[in-house]
């Protein structure tokens, strides 16, 4: 509880990751808000049905509150009025606003408890915080946005916080290197994924990092694993690096 876990990818694609964590989360009961920027509701529903979980259910039992980047920020630039009267929580595209705030307050009303709430825990999932830089975003705006998440979901409601990133280290794009470096300062878990630097193989998709911070505040040295993987239908195999069954 009241912790912010970082899923950071380079080389590679880490949204595994992301439907291991919210299908996860609905198994344990959990109320989840998801900020799905990246793939239509449809795509992780999919996903979803693989890993024994039906999103649709989730959603109207009042479990999910999902909010559809794609069809927001259509709905935005094609001048859709919202049917609620209630500014859109991907506002800051329109140019009407320059913050996050309205982004802010969807999760807060979202995991906000109700009186007949009966959810084991709240959880903030993001998918993924890289393309709010593209659509516009300051880099202060998205850490500022987070940091007040953060302020919320994990220290009032004692829940957690799940975040991808994309972060090439070649990249030259010094906005997401901003964010991605501030964000690895904050996290109480980083699990960072990885491309093989040797190129594609089969048996192996990539590696992960799994880097736990012992404590925010001291200077206590961090604790790293580094594991290798494969994605197959319904699960990942995770094993130490140069063990993969095809090798040994």
């Amino acid at each position: 509880q009241g912790k912010f876990t970082l899923l950071r990818d380079s080389r590679t694609d880490g949204s595994f990751l992301v439907h291991h964590f919210l299908s996860f989360y609905l198994r344990a009961g959990c109320k989840v808000c998801f900020l799905a920027l990246v793939q239509s509701f449809s795509h992780y529903n999919i996903v979803a049905q693989k890993l024994g979980v039906s999103l649709t259910a989730a959603k109207e039992r009042g479990q999910l509150v999902f909010l559809e980047g794609l069809k927001s920020c259509l709905d935005l630039v094609f001048g859709e009025e919202e049917q609620s009267g209630q500014p859109s929580p991907l506002q800051f595209i329109s140019g009407s606003v320059s913050n996050l705030k309205d982004l802010f307050d969807f999760v807060r009303t979202s995991l906000t408890p109700s009186d007949s709430d009966s959810w084991k825990g709240r959880v903030l999932l993001v998918d993924d915080l890289s393309v709010l830089l593209s659509l516009g975003a300051a880099p202060v705006d998205v850490l500022d946005f987070i940091h007040y998440c953060r302020m919320v979901v994990c220290s009032q409601l004692k829940g957690n916080i799940v975040v991808l990133v994309h972060g090439n280290e070649d990249s030259e794009d010094e906005e997401n290197k901003l964010v991605v470096t501030s964000l690895c300062h904050h996290s109480n878990l980083i699990l960072w994924v990885e491309g093989l630097a040797t190129g594609f193989c089969k048996d192996v998709h990539g590696e992960i990092k799994i880097i736990k911070r012992l404590s925010l505040e001291s200077t206590e040295q961090d604790v790293i694993q580094i594991y290798q993987y494969k994605i197959q239908d319904k699960n990942v195999t995770f094993f130490a690096r140069g063990l993969s069954a095809a090798v040994l």
